[in-house]
Parts: C-alpha cells; structure tokens; sequence
C-alpha cells in the first residue's frame, strides 16, 4: 500500500503487514514449488526416456531390417584400377579383373589464329560420332575465338561439350572437349562461311574432319627444293589443328573374358556389381555376405539397450544419503508403466526362439548382468555370425524375430497418445494447474494485504486521535487555578 503508515501510533504496520502475508502465502507456496520442481522432472525424465526407447527402436529396425543380412560387402585388391561396389543380389564369389584401356572421351585443338583476330561470318557445326550436330551460328556479336567459346559452352553443356582457348607456340587455339567417351565418338567442325571480309580470318580454318597426317621428308622428293618444302609443310602442321585425345572405350578382363563398354562406370557385367574403373592394371574381387556390418548392428543394439537400461535405472534408484536426511530418489520411482516396460523387455530376451544353433542371445556371446544390462562378447558373436549366418538372421528379423517383438513392445509407448504421450499430457495439465493456484495466491495475498493495511491505518488514525484528545485534556487541566501536576 502507497505512503508512509504507522505515523499516528509509531508502530512498524508494513513489517507487521508483510510477515502476515508472509506466515500466510509460505505453505501453499512452498507446497506448490514442490509440485511444481517434482512434476518438471519427471517430464524431463520422461522426455529423455522417449528418447531412449525411440533409439533403441531404430537400432531394432536396423537390426531387424532384411536388407541388412542380404547386403554384401564388395573388395578390389587394388583400388587405383577400380572400386566395386554390391547390391543385394550380388553373388558371393571372387574374380580377377584386368584394364587394358580407360574410356575417354575426345578432344582437340583447331588451328591457332591472333587471339584477338576477328572471323568472318557464318556457322560453325559440332559434331560427336554420330550424335546430334551442334550449330553455333557466327556474326558480328560473337565472331571471334571467345565469342565461339562462350556460346559453344552455353549450348553444349547438355551434349557434355566444352571449349576453351589455349595460346601455344603458334598462336590461339579453340580447343574442344567431348565428356562422351567410347570408340567412335570423336569430333569433327564443319563450317559454312557467309560472309567475308578483307581483313578478318577465314571462319574455314576453324574446320576439323579428323586427325592430320604429319608430313615427312621423303613426301617431297620432287620437289625443286625438298628440305624447303618440307620446312614449309611443317610449320602449316604446326599451326594446323591438332588431335590432343582420341575417342575411346574401355577394354578390360574378367576371368579371361573380354568386355568393351563405352563408360568407366559399369553395371551390367556381373549381377549386382557395379565397377568404377580408375585405372589400368588388375585387381582381384571378393563378394561376401556383409557380416562386418550385420556384427555392427547387432553391437548397436546392445549399446542402444544398454543405454535405455542405463537410464532407467538411474532414474528409479532410490539412494540412502544418512540416517537423519531423507534418501534421493530418482524421477521415475514407483512408475508402474516403466515397471512393465522392463519386464516386457526383460521376457522377451530370456524367450528362446526356433530350433537352430541360435535360439537366444547367449547362444551368440550376449549375456545379461546383474544390474540388466547386457555384455557383448565380439570375438563369440563374430564366430556366431561367421558359422551360421542363417540362424543369426533367422533369430533376429521377422514377425517372430527378437527385433520385431521387440518393437512390439515398444511401441505402445512411442505411438503418438501412447503411453507415454498419455503421461506427458498429464503432467502438462499439472504444471498448468499449479500456475493457476499460483496465480490465485498472488490474488489473494494481494487482497490480504490490502485488507490488513486498511485495518492497521484505521487503528492508527484511532489511536492518532485519542493521544489528540488525551493532549487537549492535559492542556486543559494545567491551565485550571488551583490544579497541581506532579512531575517527575
């Protein structure tokens, strides 16, 4: 309440109006952080159980996935001649492969020009093996080595078609790159000049029908002068274009069979194996089940369990501090859903399973300790999965599987107004009807205190008052003739 209280009287009303407010609000208020810290955290403990199952579950679907025992893992002995890789239906078994030859693609330099020289008008054709011809016209906005470079790289990309300008000895060059590669597939330039100027290099010299024939001495007996004339033919060699890489397929061996495709990346020689060749030489292939990865994924299952016990158990110990303090319990204590979600979990790992060497997990080196967590022994489930691969995969996946049932399990508690849903709806209702009876003590406090000041300020005026009159009437008796006052 505004002002300055207790004038009248002296005494402290806004301490002895706040201790009351105070002696009155602390119970409820303290009764309502409690719930309020104890609900908090059984929804953080609950959120972070989610959690945990949610990843045990994902480890269950690996595990549980067929896929997973029908991959296989492929090896090239030598990854610089190729890489392999396999699908599930692959085959086991080994091959021995041997690359004579790379795909490429071509690529050639056109006669060399002034780099800034400008060309006469017309068009310039593209053309790789038989595919679709590329027409790059030519006028005055693009006559000129770059001018052509820009509009072939623009228009040949989908072609896989490129051009550059490289400066030798000899001047400018338009140099042309196929990424089409395989025996044939080479580039030719055939040009229709339209118009010509004085001055401007002919647009023909840009013409390119294959690779040159390089001239040699003996080409000009004849002639009146033949070293001359053979000088002469040179130097036109020299600047003529040149065949910088010819068009070719791949060759290679498998086992002693020849193949030819016009990529590196093939797919359709061995059923289910995809080679990268990367260079030449031989390199052996081995295709085996994948049980490198089937042994991962069952180590993720244990962990993934591993944590959920984990927490699970730290979140439901109850912990003796001394004999005068109460003990620390976890946030899930005396949870009946998390109760059951353990011996669900817990019957269904001591549950064996079918008739073959794998009929539960201790079959395969998994053992249970004794705050029910499980051991993994690497070496025993490496030797599980090496002997019968079969069994492993049979105990595991499946409607009947130890994965499947598992996540039967489960989920009823992840499922969207599941179990666990059902309990964080609940609790969210809690938390929201402690801050309305939060918000309705503040309101009555607020009323008390009001109540009180009013009360406390009206005592004051009274007594404000009477010490008034009792003054007067002191005033008035020691004016009186004959009134005598001891004083002390």
């Amino acid at each position: 309440m505004a002002g300055i209280t207790g004038i009248g009287s002296g005494m402290d009303i806004k301490g002895m109006v706040e201790a009351i407010v105070s002696a009155e609000q602390a119970p409820k208020a303290g009764q309502l952080k409690r719930l309020e810290a104890k609900t908090t955290t059984q929804l953080t403990s609950l959120g972070q159980l989610k959690s945990a199952i949610s990843n045990f579950q994902t480890a269950l679907s690996a595990l549980n996935s067929p896929s997973s025992f029908l991959a296989r893992a492929a090896n090239s002995s030598d990854a610089k001649v190729l890489t392999v890789s396999a699908s599930q239906s692959a085959q086991a078994g080994s091959y021995n492969v041997n690359v004579q030859q790379l795909a490429s693609g071509s690529k050639v330099a056109l006669a060399a020009t002034a780099g800034d020289a400008k060309l006469n008008t017309g068009s310039v054709t593209i053309k790789v093996g038989d595919g679709t011809p590329l027409n790059i016209a030519v006028d005055a906005s693009n006559n000129s080595l770059a001018g052509i470079r820009d509009a072939v790289n623009e228009a040949g990309k989908s072609q896989g078609l490129s051009a550059t300008i490289v400066t030798d000895d000899q001047g400018a060059r338009l140099v042309l790159s196929s990424s089409k590669a395989g025996d044939g597939n080479d580039i030719t330039v055939t040009v229709d000049e339209t118009g010509v100027e004085v001055g401007r290099v002919s647009l023909n010299e840009l013409a390119y029908s294959g690779p040159a024939t390089q001239p040699t001495l003996g080409d000009f007996a004849s002639a009146e002068d033949p070293e001359a004339a053979f000088s002469d033919a040179m130097a036109e060699y020299a600047k003529g274009a040149q065949t910088l890489a010819v068009a070719q397929s791949a060759k290679l061996t498998i086992d002693g069979l020849a193949v030819t495709r016009d990529s590196n990346s093939i797919s359709d020689v061995v059923g289910g194996l995809s080679f990268e060749l990367k260079g030449t030489g031989a390199s052996d292939l081995v295709i085996t089940k994948d049980e490198a990865g089937v042994q991962a994924n069952v180590k993720n299952f244990v962990d993934a369990y591993n944590a959920l016990m984990s927490f699970i158990n730290t979140e439901t110990k109850v912990t003796t501090v001394n004999d005068s303090s109460a003990p620390v319990t976890g946030a899930l204590v005396g949870d009946a859903s998390v109760r059951t979600l353990i011996n669900s979990i817990r019957s269904e790992l001591v549950s064996p399973q079918g008739q073959g060497t794998v009929r539960a997990l201790a079959d395969m080196g998994i053992t249970t300790k004794k705050d029910g967590t499980l051991e993994m022994n690497s070496d025993k489930v490496k030797k599980a999965i090496s002997e019968d691969f079969e069994g492993v995969a049979a105990y595991f996946t499946g409607d009947t599987g130890l994965a499947g049932r598992l996540g039967d399990r489960l989920k009823p508690y992840t499922d969207g107004g599941g179990i666990l849903a059902s309990r964080t709806d609940a609790l969210q209702k809690t938390i929201e009807k402690v801050d309305k009876q939060k918000e309705d003590l503040t309101t009555r406090m607020k009323a008390l205190e009001d109540r009180l000041y009013k009360q406390y300020n009206a005592m004051d005026s009274l007594v404000s008052q009477l010490m008034k009159t009792s003054d007067s009437l002191t005033q008035l008796f020691d004016s009186m003739p004959g009134f005598v006052t001891q004083k002390k």
